[in-house]
């Protein structure tokens, strides 16, 4: 594909906005023409935000948008503007597409049904993906739609480390660890170019939180399991969690299964520990309240743990990489986990840390941390360009 080729969308859903970029094929890699998001999805108003590459604001207006296709739709009337022609292919990010859809591609009546299949391992995020696909459609009538799923990459996994201590029909039925933030991690290991050591950990900490542990550029073992519920602690969801938890709940509380999908993944977490949000940047604020500092202190103790344990599994540590709303802004969080890590020769620069900068350990380390951007939408672009240029079928 030429750089003067039209350019492609791509979507990246979440539970209350839709990121969104427009990029070109530009030396085999993928240059942001414009990008963007509605915030605020199902709120009393939404807020539309669409910059240029250089970061100019292009355009800026608030919505009453209450689900994601009332959002694209107000997105697309502005990107119309911008480019009348329809882009040459939209791809979305899709949390995840169960045992059968491993592999980016483009949607095809038999990949829909699997995927309309797999929306009961992820039922809060499947159907709106989904929706969000049909209304695409609708919007940009015969133009290729695409699927890249954040379980991908964690395909790799060795069977000891995707499997549950379940008896085998549970394994043939799919149940497993599948992983997720997939997209997050392949952003960071192509910034990461060609000097990816040989052990990395990946720290993605947003309100949505994973760790995962990279030997040779390959997904060996990540915190979230099944779901995204699973792993380390997050906004407003448990992560792991004792069995024994649902079986007194059920036995004491009667809860139904949609109660306790409720309660583990939208009344838990930093939420449920302080009692105040869960937001980070408000339990900082907060600090002077017990709440939101133990909310503080259990993220930043499941967090190391899990790093730890996955530098113990890799055999060592060359490299720690903090992604994600918090590993990108809150340096007190990274410097709080960091400091059990020791260990493991990791040593931060506190001022480094501070502000911010691209790499954040000390001198003295023998492992570097790195702080990096992740930029899911433009891998999810750079999976259609590869896709367009060599479908799988005729390789």
């Amino acid at each position: 594909m030429s750089p003067t080729a039209p350019p492609v969308l791509a979507l990246n859903s979440g539970s209350s906005s839709l990121k969104f970029g427009v990029f070109v094929e530009e030396d085999a890699d993928a240059r942001a023409l414009y990008r963007g998001s509605m915030d605020g999805i199902g709120t009393k108003e939404s807020r539309l935000q669409i910059r240029s590459a250089d970061g100019a604001a292009i355009a800026e207006e608030t919505h009453t948008s209450q689900t994601q296709p009332e959002a694209l739709r107000a997105i697309g009337k502005v990107l119309r503007k911008l480019n009348p022609g329809p882009p040459a292919a939209v791809g979305h990010r899709i949390v995840h597409g169960g045992p059968e859809l491993r592999e980016h591609q483009r949607l095809t009546s038999e990949a829909r049904k699997k995927l309309e299949a797999a929306a009961i391992f992820a039922p809060l995020h499947v159907p709106v993906e989904l929706t969000l696909i049909r209304e695409t459609e609708a919007q940009f009538p015969n133009v290729p739609q695409f699927v890249c799923f954040d379980t991908a990459f964690h395909r790799t996994l060795p069977e000891a480390a995707a499997r549950f201590a379940l008896p085998e029909e549970y394994w043939a039925a799919g149940i497993r660890r599948y992983g997720f933030h997939g997209l997050s991690c392949e952003s960071v290991l192509h910034t990461l170019k060609d000097h990816v050591p040989p052990r990395i950990v990946i720290a993605h900490l947003g309100s949505g939180a994973s760790i995962t542990a990279v030997a040779n550029g390959q997904s060996v073992d990540t915190s979230m399991g099944l779901t995204p519920t699973g792993g380390i602690i997050m906004g407003t969801r448990t992560g792991d969690l004792d069995p024994g938890v649902l079986l007194h709940l059920l036995r004491t509380e009667h809860l139904n299964a949609e109660q306790f999908q409720k309660l583990v993944d939208k009344q838990s977490g930093l939420l449920g520990i302080s009692g105040i949000s869960s937001d980070m940047r408000e339990l900082h604020q907060a600090g002077d309240q017990a709440g939101a500092r133990l909310a503080i202190e259990m993220f930043c103790r499941t967090a190391s743990k899990e790093i730890g344990a996955f530098a113990a599994l890799l055999g060592g540590l060359d490299l720690l990489v903090f992604a994600g709303g918090i590993g990108e802004h809150d340096a007190a969080v990274r410097g709080t986990i960091c400091k059990g890590l020791g260990f493991a020769g990791l040593a931060l620069d506190e001022q480094k840390n501070a502000q911010h900068t691209d790499t954040i350990s000390s001198n003295a380390s023998r492992v570097m941390v790195r702080v990096i951007t992740t930029d899911e939408e433009a891998q999810i672009a750079r999976h259609m360009f590869a896709l367009l240029r060599d479908p799988p079928g005729q390789r």
